[in-house]
């Protein structure tokens, strides 16, 4: 009898420990928008330029103001690849394209000796129960032993957009369809477009669906007029039509909170107030919160990515006001490296109507206005949560995955690495006021390779560890305690659109060239070290002089000291520094794995530049 009592209360007491210790580790929210430039928040503009409104004009954003007064704001917070996919993965991964082989959209494989487990699975680890929302962006498969991928969840529960797009619940989707209202097609779509109405029919835009079925020909007319879609068009191959390139402006077919995130910050509210087992939203069914552990919330908002949708009141709210658009400078372009010149042509907007160009900036902050009430609505219900239960909490909120172009250098688009794409800031909100202070703002470099570390240290983990020993940030609660190395500079890469290109950028100045001569895995790894520096298509600002990047200095004699200076730092580092490549094959299937390693520990954040000029 007495060995039963013991061991019963030795197991009473195992659980009181484990339940102790899942509540000692805060709750985690992740919030993440996509394309979302820093100008659209009050709060950044104020710490940039001591205006609240954007040098383009009105923005509007109290809660995340809010959030910013609440916690920390790392306000020189950069990308590390201005597209959403790599830049994602970077986050997710807490490393640099360079060291984990990711560079675009590719499909990759999580077998390979140097790939490690992701944030979430590390927070698994932890003891942590995990949940996604909405974007997700990571495009990791696992590796089967007949040399197939399948897909490979990071997440305990995820609620994707994919599946609610599928289910009706959002104002726009886009699909590959093989079938419509039940009927096969011909050939399958690869990309059918569609809005949802309020009444829950749907409007195809597709001009392969009206070519293969004649009653829908009209629909993508009937789109296009009724919600005022403005579409990205190229004027060299005519005017704009409804089956046009990205929606750059236009009415949600949804009232607000009915939009697809609206649908995102719902979710959350309904999985946090949720006390049963399971849940349901449409038709899918998710596992509801296991009170003995603490929570890591990952919500991947769409806004205010194309396409851009305003619902109807934010919409007609934001067109009383006139914006100053940006204007392609003629010298600029002379001046400008043959890769971002290519890639403005691909976003090219400048030839845009005054009008046009009125709406497509009117329709993104207000896109953006919209996404601050969302953002609102999750960290008040994490925040109420959390309280209710006792437990610490820890917020992030990543301002875009990268930036976005409203027309400056004469683009609407991401992929480069001028500022407008790849300044991001965070703020990080902590119950834990001495980590992360209510209003400081905090102006050393941080990256976004920073943020897993952050996540990771504030979830228990020994970061300084061997095990983590992968991770190429830092943990910003000892960048805001001074106890984290100090960036004289911050680094990155991305193959995506633009083309191989490497940016480093140091407080004065930012120096990019081609990285690669294409985009071949492994081959020619350490090219930039010997390439001709014209052939390296390198661009250089003064951003001291020129904050807007519009006067290449690259060829400069006066800079040329400076441009030689930031090229081999650059090189050594991203080509020379334990660089990863990896020939990923069909959906990511590769295991051929290339190394660069003859400037091993040159990034070392140091970068002393002679400025004499």
């Amino acid at each position: 009898m007495r060995k039963t009592t013991f061991y019963s209360c030795l197991i009473f007491l195992m659980c009181l420990n484990n339940y102790l210790m899942a509540q000692s580790k805060p709750n985690v929210l992740w919030l993440l928008t996509d394309d979302q430039r820093h100008d659209s928040i009050r709060a950044f503009n104020k710490m940039l330029t001591g205006k609240k409104n954007s040098k383009l004009g009105y923005v509007e954003s109290p809660n995340v103001d809010r959030l910013a007064s609440m916690g920390t704001t790392f306000i020189n917070t950069y990308c590390q690849a201005a597209g959403c996919a790599p830049s994602r993965t970077s986050m997710h991964l807490g490393r640099y394209p360079f060291r984990s082989g990711v560079y675009e959209f590719e499909y990759y494989n999580n077998s390979l000796p140097h790939f490690k487990p992701t944030l979430p699975e590390q927070m698994q680890a932890l003891g942590y129960q995990t949940l996604h929302i909405g974007k997700l962006g990571v495009r990791i498969k696992e590796l089967q032993k007949n040399g197939k991928t399948k897909g490979h969840k990071i997440y305990e529960t995820d609620i994707d957009f994919k599946s609610l797009h599928k289910d009706r619940l959002t104002d726009w989707g886009k699909d590959w369809a093989s079938q419509v209202e039940g009927e096969k097609l011909e050939k399958p779509i690869k990309n059918l477009e569609y809005v949802v109405q309020e009444n829950g029919e749907v409007i195809y835009i597709s001009k392969d669906l009206e070519q293969m079925k004649p009653k829908y020909k009209g629909s993508a007319q009937k789109a296009y007029d009724k919600y005022d879609l403005l579409r990205h068009y190229n004027d060299k191959k005519g005017p704009q039509t409804p089956y046009s390139g990205g929606i750059l402006s236009g009415v949600s077919s949804q009232p607000a909170g009915k939009t697809r995130d609206g649908v995102y910050a719902q979710a959350l509210v309904d999985y946090l107030e949720n006390d049963a087992s399971t849940f349901k939203i449409g038709s899918k069914t998710y596992k509801g919160i296991d009170d003995s552990k603490p929570l890591f919330c990952h919500v991947g908002f769409d806004f205010p990515h194309t396409p851009v949708l305003p619902p109807a009141d934010y919409r007609k709210r934001f067109q009383k006001y006139t914006y100053n658009v940006p204007e392609l400078d003629a010298n600029e372009m002379n001046k400008m490296p043959k890769q971002l010149k290519n890639q403005v042509k691909r976003g090219y907007s400048d030839h845009f109507t005054d009008e046009e160009k009125q709406k497509m900036v009117q329709d993104y902050y207000a896109f953006c206005a919209y996404g601050d009430r969302l953002i609102g609505e999750t960290v008040d219900a994490f925040i109420k949560y959390s309280e209710s239960k006792n437990q610490e909490w820890l917020i992030v909120y990543v301002c875009g995955d990268h930036g976005w172009k409203l027309n400056e250098h004469g683009s609407v688009s991401k992929f480069s690495p001028w500022d407008v794409d790849v300044h991001n800031p965070i703020i990080v909100v902590s119950s834990d006021k001495k980590k992360f202070p209510k209003g400081k703002v905090v102006r050393d470099f941080t990256e976004f390779v920073d943020i897993a570390p952050t996540i990771l240290a504030a979830g228990g983990a020994d970061i300084q560890s061997d095990d983590f020993a992968y991770l190429d940030g830092l943990d910003m609660a000892k960048v805001v305690a001074e106890e984290a190395p100090k960036r004289d500079y911050i680094i990155g890469e991305s193959h995506a659109v633009t083309g191989p290109r490497a940016f480093i950028r140091t407080e004065r100045f930012m120096f990019s060239i081609q990285s690669r001569p294409n985009k071949v895995r492994g081959k020619d790894m350490e090219w930039a070290t010997t390439a001709s520096y014209k052939d390296l298509d390198p661009c250089l600002y003064d951003l001291q002089k020129d904050p807007n990047e519009l006067n290449n200095l690259a060829f400069s004699k006066k800079y040329q000291k400076i441009a030689q200076q930031m090229k081999e730092k650059l090189v050594n580092v991203v080509i020379g520094d334990n660089r990863v490549e990896v020939n990923w094959k069909k959906w990511g299937t590769g295991t051929d794995v290339y190394k660069s390693n003859f400037a091993e520990g040159a990034h070392d954040y140091k970068l002393k530049l002679d400025e004499s000029l």
